[in-house]
């Protein structure tokens, strides 16, 4: 019998959180488990090209910055209580077709509080079909709670009251939870890190020889990065490495102005586009790879082992990507330039370091998304009153 999951994701400014998803999806297809993925951010082609799912898009929602303190539609209004109701539709029609053996949510409780209501409601209709139904969170390996106690303690509550399992996907020996968590010890219980969740075999593109020899400059999903790619021109147009061809990758949300803006201004053998799809082979294949340290494209920088810089974000309140990056420096995987601190001078300093100095090796466990499929159909098949023989074996191993 066919299992099936409803997998819940919310992306707000970057795409890095859906594409984290949209990793694990094919590996629960593989599993046996049909997905049917809700998304209540900006619709992004890549949830429709792999079919791996049953795709059903929210009215979206965004933030218009990086402070997310303020949620847009898709036109850029203010949301009204008219757009919470009419996603409030669309989620509970979803899990009503779906029927779904266990509910996944991507990085709730650990974040989206905004969310937390609709949420609340999906949590309340799943248990409403079937008690047992298995409440999943999936969380990458570093969380964003800020430092207010009475956040912290209700996330704990609602881990303890709603979620039978919690799904790491890091390592816990290069950065555990409680590195950005100190109340892990509270829902410990519910714990399983599955690993990293790499592109492994699921990558495309590995023929051909574009990018060979190449400085690789990204964005990851651009929102967020057109200061990192002016400097990074900037510095080329100085002189660093420029007898190398670059190649820049803007991102799919990178304001139209300021890529046209890049566009118009291009030194020579520099070349843009918004995206590959053939990134990590452009990875294994470039000179050196500038670009900041969101979760998807480490992974990728680490799977390629590709010399890097590093700048990782730090707008608002963010700390992930300085917390990771900072522990892959020390160990010389890769080099890094504060934001704060960016300048073509910076940064061509450490991109000459790069280029110079072959880039240090880590050993992480990168099976995260087959053993989230694992531990997902072991836990259907125990369902919730038996999570926690689950979770223990799991850890045992």
């Amino acid at each position: 019998m066919t299992r099936r999951v409803l997998f819940y994701v919310q992306h707000l400014l970057g795409i890095g959180h859906l594409r984290r998803v949209l990793r694990i999806v094919p590996h629960l297809a593989r599993a046996g488990i049909a997905v049917t993925l809700v998304s209540g951010g900006e619709p992004l082609d890549e949830m429709h090209e792999a079919g791996a799912a049953h795709v059903v898009q929210l009215p979206p929602l965004r933030s218009p910055d990086a402070t997310f303190k303020r949620l847009v539609d898709a036109a850029g209004r203010p949301v009204d209580a008219a757009l919470w109701h009419a996603r409030a539709a669309v989620l509970l029609d979803a899990l009503t077709t779906a029927s779904p053996d266990a509910v996944l949510f991507e990085t709730y409780p650990f974040g989206r509080s905004k969310f937390w209501p609709e949420i609340d409601r999906l949590i309340a209709a799943a248990r409403a079909l079937r008690a047992d139904t298995p409440l999943i969170a999936s969380v990458r390996d570093i969380v964003v709670v800020g430092d207010k106690p009475q956040r912290r303690r209700d996330i704990v509550t609602r881990v303890r009251d709603g979620i039978d399992a919690v799904l790491v996907h890091g390592d816990p020996d290069f950065i555990p939870l409680e590195a950005s968590f100190p109340e892990t010890a509270a829902i410990a219980d519910k714990l399983i890190y599955t690993g990293y969740v790499g592109d492994g075999e699921t990558a495309t593109g590995t023929d051909g020889f574009d990018g060979t020899g190449e400085v690789l400059v990204s964005a990851g999903g651009g929102a967020v990065g057109g200061h990192l790619l002016r400097t990074a021109i900037a510095a080329r147009r100085a002189g660093c490495l420029a007898q190398l061809s670059w190649r820049v990758l803007a991102g799919p949300n990178l304001p139209e102005a300021e890529f046209a803006a890049l566009a118009a201004d291009l030194p020579e053998r520099v070349a843009l586009e918004r995206y590959r799809r053939d990134f990590p082979a452009l990875l294994r294949r470039c000179r050196v790879s500038v670009s900041q340290g969101g979760y998807n494209t480490t992974l990728d920088i680490l799977a390629a082992g590709a010399a890097a810089v590093v700048v990782p974000f730090a707008g608002g309140d963010e700390t992930e990507q300085a917390l990771r990056i900072t522990a892959l420096a020390a160990r010389g995987v890769v080099e890094t330039v504060g934001e704060e601190q960016l300048s073509p001078q910076t940064l061509a300093a450490a991109i000459g370091c790069a280029a110079a100095h072959p880039p240090g090796r880590i050993a992480l466990d990168c099976g995260g998304g087959a053993r989230t499929a694992e531990l997902v159909a072991a836990l259907i098949d125990a369902r919730a009153n038996r999570a926690r023989s689950v979770i223990a074996a799991a850890n045992r191993q």
